[in-house]
């Protein structure tokens, strides 16, 4: 996401864009899908918008773009780039008919997209193949009932990267797969013995320079809620299922942590070997490579007893409810989401490649690679609703009313390492979730 930090930027690239979500809630009409795209020839212009990220992101876009038109002569592609900060607010704020054939879109806002009628199923105009060779990570990420709204060309995924030499130094055992991982004691252990060997006694990274109150907040650390067993929501209600006593124990080990935390005011704590323990994204991993070489090594996020978890999602491709030529849409997605195409894209913003095929062939991601970690997690989804032990991947909560779940559990969390009860913090955010909800018939979308 592009804004005013480095965090945020690379942050960006995963597809948590820091905008304000809560607004999107109650903007249009809702209450129902209007899948008026038009099928259409298949030929002519069609007019694509997309988020302005990395200039690499852009560039790999815009050449994709350039060679599908020169490929053929029977559709045209039109790119707009909409600077990341203003792109989501962009699409909330114009009318249907009046958005792009074809619209980039970042994974959490897309329910709300179905339920404002501004995205139509993309399943009659996307080829098979192209459906099959996505990976189930993200086919989970755009599904409502049973009807795909979205594709991505990359996934996410959260690890916690370690100095290989300061962890050998303070005698800490660490897990490098997940069938290894650390309970949530393990972890804790591990950062009292690391504690011992540093020189400021803070040897953990959290990413905490712009706080938590933000989708940070929420993509970080919402793994600490799924893998103590609880969820965001559960059945339309977040009582009952973000402020059980699993989730608040494990609230106050998270809250307990801050002694160990490094502020990083630079971002570059771990790279320049201050911590021995950064607990971010894959997005992070070209910079700390390169510092640390042969001593980086990447773990799983600790098990508070539901087994391991991480996020995932990022940004995807929709056709616009209103588009008057499907066809056409669906014949560019098809090759926009080839391995060609996929993999120009995550080499160079270094994300995990979201087909099957170019994952498998991923220098980075494939079996042996240096960051199998995060494509293994991502070959176990749960989707949002069935989080159980098995699975590791979780996609944040397919519904028109995420922003404002999202906003209530991040404030929440901020809220707590900043020294709040984590039982009145939940419990406080549960109920103001549940009440927008009430208050929104429960964002059913027909």
């Amino acid at each position: 996401m592009s804004s005013t930090s480095r965090r945020y930027r690379r942050t960006a690239c995963t597809g948590l864009a820091m905008v304000p979500l809560v607004a999107l809630a109650a903007c249009g009409s809702g209450g129902g899908t209007d899948t008026s795209a038009e099928a259409g020839s298949g030929k002519g212009t069609i007019s694509v918008w997309a988020h302005q990220g990395q200039k690499s992101e852009a560039s790999a876009l815009q050449s994709a773009v350039r060679s599908f038109n020169s490929s053929q002569d029977k559709i045209k592609v039109e790119l707009k780039l909409i600077p990341e900060a203003d792109y989501t607010k962009t699409i909330t704020a114009t009318d249907a008919a009046k958005l792009p054939d074809v619209m980039e879109l970042d994974g959490p806002t897309m329910a709300n997209f179905v339920y404002n009628k501004k995205l139509a199923p993309i399943d009659p105009y996307v080829s098979a193949e192209t459906m099959s060779n996505a990976t189930d990570a993200s086919k989970v990420q755009g599904e409502i009932d049973g009807k795909h709204y979205g594709l991505g060309m990359f996934d996410s995924g959260l690890g916690i990267y370690g100095n290989k030499k300061l962890l050998d130094a303070a005698g800490v055992k660490y897990p490098t797969r997940l069938a290894d991982d650390w309970t949530a004691e393990e972890f804790t252990a591990a950062l009292t013995a690391l504690k011992a060997k540093d020189s400021d006694g803070k040897p953990l990274d959290l990413q905490e320079t712009g706080g938590y109150a933000n989708e940070w907040g929420t993509y970080g650390f919402a793994p600490i809620v799924w893998s103590a067993g609880g969820s965001l929501i559960k059945d339309g209600k977040a009582e009952g299922a973000l402020d059980t006593p699993a989730v608040v124990s494990a609230m106050k080990t998270f809250q307990s942590w801050k002694t160990y935390v490094d502020p990083n005011t630079d971002g570059n704590a771990f790279a320049k070997g201050h911590v021995a323990l950064s607990w971010v994204g894959h997005w992070m991993y070209p910079a700390y490579s390169e510092a640390l070489g042969d001593d980086l090594v990447v773990l799983p996020l600790p098990d508070f007893g539901n087994g391991p978890k991480t996020g995932q999602g990022s940004w995807a491709w929709g056709i616009g409810a209103g588009t008057k030529n499907a066809k056409a849409a669906g014949t560019f997605l098809n090759t926009l989401l080839d391995d060609t195409n996929v993999t120009a894209m995550t080499t160079a913003n270094g994300a995990v490649p979201a087909t099957k095929t170019a994952l498998a062939k991923s220098p980075l991601y494939k079996q042996g690679g240096p960051l199998q970690l995060f494509a293994d997690q991502l070959s176990k989804p749960c989707g949002d609703i069935d989080i159980t032990k098995s699975c590791v991947a979780v996609t944040r909560p397919v519904t028109a009313g995420y922003p404002v779940i999202t906003s209530k559990f991040s404030e929440a969390l901020n809220s707590i390492y900043g020294g709040a009860d984590p039982k009145s913090a939940l419990k406080k955010a549960a109920r103001a979730i549940d009440q927008d909800f009430s208050d929104n018939a429960d964002y059913q979308i027909p």
